[in-house]
């Protein structure tokens, strides 16, 4: 995805404009305009060049991020989200005011309240007029790029909220200035008293108003916006600007930017590391909280990874660079937000739509309430207020902000927590899960062997020094557990000969004359006699999931030692969590039964709710399956898990994963915590409220204000709305948006009495037989050629449009062959494939 800057947006309308002439542009697949961040993601082939083009001639401006910069140490990014809109507009704001307010006392406070005027000007109704009309030429000048914005926006045929404004002030000023026409001709005619009347009837104090009350509203939006933003530009502003490396022994400063891979770096107590790497030299506690959200600081010793943005809280390190540049960790955090706060969420394409044509619609209702009101025989001025009232009323970019702040919040409350949405749409389809379903090995478990239990004989330190000094040689991950427990242990290997592997049964060497043997049970009785109480011992380690490894010295029993992957600390508590906010959880593993019966046990998942004995292909179909009972998401961190996070309607992958899995996923846990997922449903479930709460205030003060300010209610009530008055809500209808969204910030998702929901009755989990397999496999399949697929995006429309079609169980999309595999269980003419696969425009060039 290329991201782009886009100048001179300034409504929901503006952005659903640049949407339309941006996906026109041949090669574009998707473009998705952030009026938040006045940003847009497009995706496809289309030349740069193009794309701008389209912008421009769609009347805003567009340029590439970071095109025209130099180094890195700028900060291009950073740059973007900076708030120039704010001071501009306070200095509009205090010249609008200062002129707005001398204008109210000469219109409003003289007339109304009979507040004093000079006597030269008291007595002369047209030196009144003409004063009111001059200032609130002022306000309007001060304010002219509503007008400018408007009238660009009537020239391309996209109106937007700024010729809502400028037709309504301007309408005011117009009429006014037409009323002292008819004043000078009253003057001339000798009627002073008519004259005087004629000033009420002067619009020209709600002309200027309406420009001051929509600039506060304007000036109130942008520094909530701001703070939308918040949570990026924290993140941005991490990575220090300097660095020191050595060279040649000697410490050097250098710009950040400028470290290279394979530099060495020297980070001093209280410093801030410049790029990721790995501890060469040095021990220190590193606080990882900008990445992780998690405050307990992290030892790092030699052979330790550190990560860019990280603070050193006390020792001193000499580091190696891995990762520079936009390869760090924390650029790989900041290009998730920003990708996630460009995309769209499905939820806010109701409002693209109202929005596309919201303006045009609400100019029509302004001209009818007029026309209306004309023909019930109401006076001119009455007619005007009314339809002006209907004009500044109006608020698009309410409509236009309700999803994007929400989903920015989200993205950025959940990357200072460690959990990271690639995709708005990925934000919102967490919240709506109804099926976890979880990996265990390295997911529910910690993912390496370790020494659970120890049945020795005799001296217990002697028979475990022996082992150790055995195992020492091997590299199997078994061996691995019992060297880590012995070096935890204090314990020093003795040196071995005549060291032997014995696949499938275990090892065998001399240590101080001694013949020492480890493995399975067989291997060791053919040697020596084991006690009943280590057989027993041994079967019940067995019967917990756990591996029992029998050891002898020569014909002496030595004992038994049991090895498993152990439960991960917080996974009892998460599924716990996960079932209260009424998920099914699923546990799936390629393991055999027992050991996956005996780690759900003690993770609190149910027994039904476990599936053993299944491989990498068998995982992608379990979760289609499950998916025919509604939303399901899959976590995992494995090459083995990618087909299934892909194939899951929310992929979730642990951090500490493959990158395989971790680009198969659509949503990255970077602190590897299984407690991090009903964390990430939590927060999606807040930010779904959210927007839903946003869309209903948009919708509904729009639906209840528009016809309050064409007057409907005024038979009816006598309810009648000043154009001041619809300015003034119309200004801050936004800002009660962004401030919703603001609210997210303080949403605690780690409390488990939140977002609690009923659990549904699911039926039971089907598992395909062989024969259920083999009826598969003899089902109908076609090939199609298609052109024009880039990426797995591109597979995801294709693969969506062919499973809409009935008969249709499965299709698997290729980009790098340009193929897609339609499975069939019922005859679909090509005819139909063909134009399902055609209407998301890409080619079908044949069927096999």
């Amino acid at each position: 995805m290329k991201q782009y800057n886009v100048t001179g947006m300034t409504c929901a309308a503006c952005q659903a404009r640049v949407e339309k002439a941006v996906t026109a542009v041949p090669g574009v697949e998707s473009c998705a305009v952030s009026l938040l961040t006045n940003s847009m993601g497009v995706e496809g082939q289309a030349e740069p060049a193009a794309i701008i083009q389209a912008v421009k001639k769609a009347g805003y401006g567009a340029s590439l991020q970071g095109e025209g910069r130099g180094s890195a140490s700028q900060k291009p990014a950073e740059d973007a989200l900076a708030d120039r809109e704010t001071p501009v507009l306070l200095r509009r704001l205090i010249w609008s005011v200062g002129f707005v307010a001398i204008l109210m006392y000469v219109s409003m406070g003289h007339a109304m309240w009979g507040w004093p005027l000079p006597a030269v000007i008291a007595e002369n109704p047209m030196a009144i007029g003409l004063i009111q009309m001059l200032l609130a030429a002022v306000v309007m000048v001060i304010n002219q790029k509503f007008f400018i914005n408007g009238v660009k926006g009537v020239l391309h045929l996209s109106p937007n909220m700024d010729t809502l404004v400028a037709l309504g002030s301007g309408a005011s000023f117009v009429y006014s200035t037409a009323v002292l026409f008819l004043m000078s001709a009253d003057l001339v005619a000798g009627d002073v008293s008519g004259a005087f009347h004629r000033l009420h009837g002067l619009y020209f104090e709600s002309a200027a108003m309406i420009l001051a009350l929509i600039t506060v509203g304007k000036l109130l939006e942008a520094r909530a916006k701001g703070k939308t933003t918040d949570a990026l530009k924290s993140l941005m502003s991490l990575t220090p600007d300097r660095a020191t490396v050595l060279r040649d022994g000697v410490e050097v400063v250098i710009p950040a930017a400028e470290v290279k891979k394979g530099d060495r770096f020297v980070v001093k107590p209280g410093e801030r590391i410049p790029v990721d790497g790995v501890v060469l030299e040095g021990e220190s506690a590193v606080d990882e909280s900008a990445l992780t959200g998690e405050s307990v600081p992290v030892d790092k010793v030699v052979g330790s990874g550190v990560s860019a943005a990280t603070l050193n809280r006390s020792g001193h390190l000499v580091c190696e660079a891995t990762r520079v540049g936009e390869d760090t960790t924390l650029a790989g955090v900041i290009r998730l937000v920003s990708d996630a706060a460009a995309t769209k969420a499905p939820i806010a394409k109701i409002a693209d739509k109202v929005s596309g044509v919201f303006v045009p619609v609400v100019m029509t209702i302004a001209l009818v309430a007029f026309g209306a009101w004309m023909l019930a025989g109401e006076e001119v001025g009455f007619a005007i207020a009314r339809g002006i009232s209907v004009l500044v009323i109006s608020c698009p970019c309410a409509l236009g902000l309700a999803t994007p702040v929400a989903i920015m919040v989200g993205s950025g409350k959940g990357a200072k927590n460690g959990i990271l949405f690639k995709t708005a749409e990925s934000l919102e389809l967490a919240g709506r899960v109804d099926t976890v379903v979880l990996d265990k090995t390295g997911t529910v478990t910690e993912g390496k062997p370790r020494v659970t239990d120890l049945h020795l004989e005799g001296d217990e330190a002697t028979a475990l020094q022996a082992i150790y000094s055995l195992e020492v040689m091997s590299e199997h991950p078994l061996s691995a557990a019992i060297v880590e427990h012995a070096r935890e242990t204090g314990l020093t290997a003795l040196p071995v000969t005549g060291f032997k592997a014995l696949p499938g049964r275990g090892l065998e060497g001399f240590v101080e004359g001694r013949m020492i043997r480890g493995g399975n049970r067989d291997l060791i009785q053919g040697y020596t006699a084991i006690p009943a109480t280590a057989l027993a011992a041994a079967e019940g380690y067995a019967k917990e999931g756990k591996t029992p490894l029998f050891f002898c010295a020569d014909k002496e029993f030595l004992g038994v030692i049991a090895v498993a992957d152990t439960l991960k600390t917080d996974s009892p508590a998460a599924i716990r969590n996960m079932r209260d906010m009424g998920l099914r959880v699923v546990m799936l593993t390629g393991d055999n039964q027992k050991t996956a019966a005996a780690i759900a046990r003690e993770a609190g998942i149910d027994e039904e709710s476990v599936i053993a004995g299944v491989l990498p292909d068998g995982k992608e179909e379990v979760i289609r399956r499950l998916q025919r009972h509604g939303k399901v998401a899959m976590v995992g961190d494995g090459i083995n898990d990618a087909p299934a996070l892909t194939r899951a309607d929310v992929g979730i992958a642990i951090g500490a994963g493959t990158d395989v899995a971790l680009d198969a996923a659509d949503v990255v846990l970077v602190n590897s915590r299984l407690s991090d997922v009903p964390a990430a449903i939590r927060l999606s479930r807040a930010t779904l409220r959210n927007i839903r709460e946003n869309l209903f205030w948009a919708f509904c003060y729009n639906s209840l204000g528009i016809p309050l300010a064409a007057g409907v209610f005024v038979t009816l009530w006598g309810w009648e709305l000043n154009p001041m008055f619809g300015a003034a809500a119309m200004s801050l209808s936004s800002f009660c948006v962004v401030t919703n969204a603001l609210r997210l910030n303080l949403t605690n998702i780690r409390n488990p009495k939140t977002y609690r929901r009923k659990a549904k009755v699911y039926p039971p989990i089907e598992i395909q037989t062989k024969q259920e397999k083999e009826s598969e496999e003899t089902t109908m399949k076609k090939t199609m050629k298609i052109e024009g697929m880039m990426c797995p995006r591109c597979e995801a429309h294709v693969v969506k449009a062919l499973k809409a079609i009935e008969g249709v169980t499965d299709a698997v999309a290729d980009h790098k062959a340009g193929t897609a595999v339609v499975t069939l269980t019922a005859p679909v003419e090509d005819a139909v494939l063909k134009a399902a696969v055609e209407a998301e425009e890409y080619p079908v060039l044949g069927i096999e």
